[in-house]
């Protein structure tokens, strides 16, 4: 019944100036015009500025970002009011606001990536667990670049709670390595190879691993 939202209008009382904010400087393309309103497409959805007499009802609006220092000064520097400049949020978030002309919110934020959260997450274990075979797979984890390491968290302590579960035993540094090498493909193997040794771990003790 419903296809999503295609729109969303923000009321502008000039709209010549609007555009030229929203295109050259946040960088929208304009999509499509007519009387008294310009589309701007976004990527996700269209923007639609409609020219008013007056804002009655600022909007607010998240934009997602890649520099969200970067972006927030070049809001500033094309007559953006501050609200606030960069900073952490408790959502793990990296967001700065600013308003507009016409008194609408911008929210410019990126999420952090886990390099950046100043702690490590928790492993999502179901079963029993020894403390040095829990910090060395987070050990192990810190190698995986950031981007992927969330998804290699819950992929590799699943691969390792089955083994311990297949030999009816908590977990153990040997079920963490066995399972941090079987739960990567084997053509990617040869990358662990280092992160074993940073940990004080011999790979060749694990070549049928390797080689499984």
């Amino acid at each position: 019944m419903f296809y999503g939202i295609s729109h969303v209008d923000l009321p502008v009382t000039n709209l010549a100036r609007a555009e030229v904010f929203w295109t050259g400087v946040v960088g929208l393309s304009p999509a499509k015009r007519g009387e008294g309103f310009v589309d701007l497409d976004s990527g996700s959805m269209t923007l639609r500025l409609i020219e008013v007499a007056r804002v009655e009802h600022p909007a607010s609006l998240r934009v997602a970002v890649r520099d969200v220092q970067a972006a927030y000064d070049a809001l500033r520097a094309a007559g953006a009011e501050a609200r606030y400049e960069p900073m952490r949020t408790p959502a793990l978030e990296l967001a700065a606001s600013v308003v507009d002309a016409d008194g609408h919110r911008i929210l410019l934020w990126r999420e952090l990536t886990e390099d950046e959260y100043g702690f490590t997450p928790e492993l999502p274990t179901q079963g029993e667990w020894r403390a040095d075979a829990e910090d060395l797979l987070k050990s192990l984890l810190a190698h995986v670049p950031a981007l992927f390491r969330a998804l290699a968290r819950r992929k590799v302590t699943r691969v390792v709670e089955e083994l311990a579960d297949h030999d009816r035993s908590p977990v153990t540094r040997r079920h963490v390595i066995r399972g941090y090498i079987l739960a990567s493909a084997k053509v990617t193997r040869y990358r662990l190879v280092e992160p074993l040794r940073r940990c004080g771990i011999d790979p060749d003790a694990y070549r049928e691993e390797f080689e499984a």
